[in-house]
């Protein structure tokens, strides 16, 4: 209403009307409505989804309730986009729809006051991932979808959503909200009764304010680091990382060496290291909305479409499969078909068991190639890294025991110890190729002892005692102990590894560079074809690496095949056979192979013919799958425990011989004594010993630090007796 004001001249106005909700208030409500409609009547086909799903989780005492982006577009492209724009914002309207729906469920009468726990709502998508690299500035504020491996996960703590404070003088309480994620809060400087003078004519001071914390609400709270996949990594670039804030229901949800996809609001925070000029420099961050597991122990995808699933059973019933699959592995590599076909077994694996009283037996399948240097093992290893739905490539002599299996790590800011899991953690139901395995120290080697049989790293460091999964097969390539494979040594004295790692090893492969020169002549013609680029003359690939990649991630998932009867008690007859023939030949040599034919290895045949039942997703694995597994056992392990024959004399002559020398050199050199390594040998075949057993005496002394070499293999130097 206007009203002429006589005195001054001028109008004046009055407010009649009640005022009008502020504007932006009445947007809110709006739009919560809106993701209360939503829930309401959301519906596929006559099922009422979210409305379901939040009654069902209700019961459960589940607060949560989740929700598919293309749901939510389908019902509201509007809402769905102002959503992911301003996560935020929008987030706590459509929680807060949640909670409204569910009291409406518990209670008929929605305007009865009852104090209800908050509900979570957790997104997720099939939108376009973004790789870590690719975040920047435009995205903070916004709804992201990354994947990667979680590296490592702090431990439950609790943080609060909505603080308590008191005034220390009047006693007056207060209560803050408090944002998600890493976000801070300011104590007020100054209590609300210093504003007026009449009620606190003395003043609270500056700083009155402690919190309440009995009174205060938290929420379960976990920080998880994850990195850039492998496969996502340029070459010559170090994987990025970056720090997720996870709350309430999606905390525990994964462990070290997960593959996870996550749905998240890109965030900033102020680090407590930031100071001086970098109080503007903020640190990024995503705190979670959503988690999806990518991988479990059966590779990667889960899911697969209607037609791949037809591609690939018609794929599984082709005939010579198993031969086709092996062609196909390093094509370029002339030859090594069995070692190939060793491959394939390994990459599919037998079938994991659990056993009534709770032990496991694992799966995977471990191979060790062992052989003279150009014969293209690491060619082998960084093919099956390619194909393999998780691989992770290392060097022996680039690893540490902390850098396989795990470390712990000191967090800067907080103090606080935490774990990152190694090669065999990040690998976990993939593959871990290992190349130059004898350049690792002993003490790294030892560390992946547990990881390989029991498939489990135990750490006990920094007051953190915990096992992580290793779900993994070993894939490793070393060379013999003189760099190449002497035929006149037994294979214990050319494989300097200990019984305990080769042990648990399914297959062991040794490649000698041969010379033969039909052979030579086929495999020079090979390799200049592949130089000159003539595919057609080469040994192409059969199946593509990435059809390779997801029919291997399909048989895991759909397949776990187990013996037959009569395929049983072939194999149990067969390694009855295998362990007389090895104790005879260990009677006649007079020492025990380093090779081991143990129950392992019985193991291993068995996990063979259940890898060759998979390729081809036969629920059973008969004698045909047997008697491969079994031909491929004596191809490897069976042929390096067999090798080292001596010419002119038979093994028990040459045993004995050896004993001998051991003896010559013992009354030759004293304890603590020095002799040139040329003068001993001389001096022991004047005594008419042969030449090949003096060097294999003083390796066996050697090995057993009875005997150490000195200047520069020169000389020789008695420990011990």
């Amino acid at each position: 209403m206007a009203s002429i004001g006589w005195d001054a001249g001028r109008i004046h106005t009055a407010q009649v009307l009640p005022p009008q909700q502020d504007e932006e208030q009445a947007t809110m409500d709006r739009v919560q409505e809106m993701f209360y409609a939503f829930i309401q009547q959301f519906h596929i086909n006559g099922v009422y989804i979210y409305r379901d799903q939040l009654r069902q989780n209700i019961m459960l005492k589940r607060n949560l309730l989740e929700v598919d982006m293309g749901d939510l577009i389908s019902f509201n492209q509007e809402l769905a986009h102002n959503l992911s724009q301003r996560p935020a914002d929008f987030l706590p309207l459509f929680e807060s729809a949640v909670k409204q729906h569910a009291k409406r469920i518990l209670y008929t009468n929605a305007a009865i006051d009852v104090e209800m726990d908050d509900f979570q709502v957790t997104l997720h998508s099939s939108a376009n991932l973004i790789k870590i690299r690719h975040l920047n500035a435009n995205s903070i504020s916004k709804l992201i979808r990354i994947s990667g491996i979680i590296i490592a996960a702090s431990p439950l703590t609790s943080k609060a959503t909505a603080l308590q404070i008191r005034c220390k003088s009047c006693s007056k309480t207060k209560r803050i909200p408090i944002q998600a994620g890493f976000s801070g809060i300011s104590m007020p400087r100054t209590c609300d009764l210093n504003m007026d003078a009449e009620a606190n004519p003395s003043g609270c001071g500056l700083d009155p304010y402690v919190v309440d914390h009995d009174k205060s609400k938290c929420v379960d709270q976990q920080v998880l680091k994850l990195q850039e996949a492998p496969d996502d990594v340029p070459v010559g670039e170090l994987p990025r990382h970056v720090l997720l804030s996870a709350d309430r229901e999606l905390t525990n949800r994964v462990v070290p060496g997960s593959r996870a996809t996550i749905m998240g609001i890109y965030s900033v925070f102020q680090n407590k290291s930031g100071k001086g000029n970098a109080i503007a420099i903020r640190t990024p961050y995503i705190r979670v909305v959503g988690i999806r597991t990518d991988t479990d122990a059966t590779g990667r995808r889960r899911t697969f479409t209607d037609e791949e699933e037809e591609e690939f059973i018609a794929m599984s019933r082709e005939p010579g499969l198993y031969q086709k699959f092996a062609n196909s592995i390093a094509p370029s590599i002339f030859g090594n078909h069995d070692i190939k076909k060793a491959i394939s077994c390994l990459l599919f694996g037998g079938s994991k068991n659990v056993l009534p009283d709770g032990m496991k037996l694992r799966g995977d399948i471990n191979v060790l190639l062992l052989g003279d240097p150009g014969t293209a093992k690491s060619q082998l290893l960084k093919f099956v890294e390619k194909v393999a739905p998780i691989a992770v490539y290392t060097s022996g002599k680039g690893s540490s025991a902390a850098g396989l299996t795990a470390s712990v790590v000191r967090e800067p800011s907080t103090r606080e110890f935490y774990l990152e899991g190694g090669a065999m953690v990040l690998a976990d139901g993939g593959v871990v190729c290992i190349d130059e395995f004898d350049k690792m120290r002993d003490e790294d080697r030892v560390a992946i002892h547990e990881a390989m049989e029991q498939q489990t790293i135990s750490i006990a460091k920094a007051g953190i005692t915990t096992i992580l999964n290793s779900r993994t097969s070993v894939l490793a390539a070393a060379n013999p102990v003189f760099g190449r494979y002497d035929d006149m040594r037994s294979a214990g004295e050319n494989i300097d590894f200990q019984t305990t790692i080769l042990s648990r090893f399914d297959m062991i492969f040794i490649l000698k560079d041969e010379h033969n020169e039909s052979r030579d002549m086929t495999i020079a013609r090979h390799v200049m074809n592949v130089h000159m680029d003539r595919p057609s003359e080469t040994a192409a690939s059969e199946i593509s690496i990435e059809k390779m990649k997801n029919y291997i991630s399909y048989c895991k998932l759909k397949s776990a095949p187990r013996l037959t009867k009569q395929a049983s008690e072939k194999l149990s007859s067969h390694f009855v056979g295998i362990r007389s023939t090895v104790g005879h030949m260990q009677d006649m040599e007079g020492i025990r192979t380093s090779i081991p034919i143990t129950v392992r290895q019985l193991e291993a045949i068995i996990r063979i013919s259940e890898s060759l039942a998979k390729m081809t997703l036969s629920p059973r694995a008969t004698e045909e799958h047997v008697d491969e597994a079994i031909r491929l056992f004596k191809f490897s392990t069976m042929d390096a425990v067999n090798a080292g024959t001596m010419d002119g004399q038979s093994r028990q002559q040459g045993a004995q011989e050896v004993r001998q020398v051991e003896d010559a050199i013992r009354r030759r050199v004293a304890i603590g004594s020095q002799i040139p390594t040329a003068i001993l040998i001389r001096e022991l075949e004047s005594q008419g010993f042969n030449t090949r057993n003096i060097e294999r005496a003083i390796f066996m002394l050697e090995r057993q630090e009875t005997l150490q070499y000195t200047n520069m293999r020169k000389s020789l130097r008695r420990q011990r007796m």
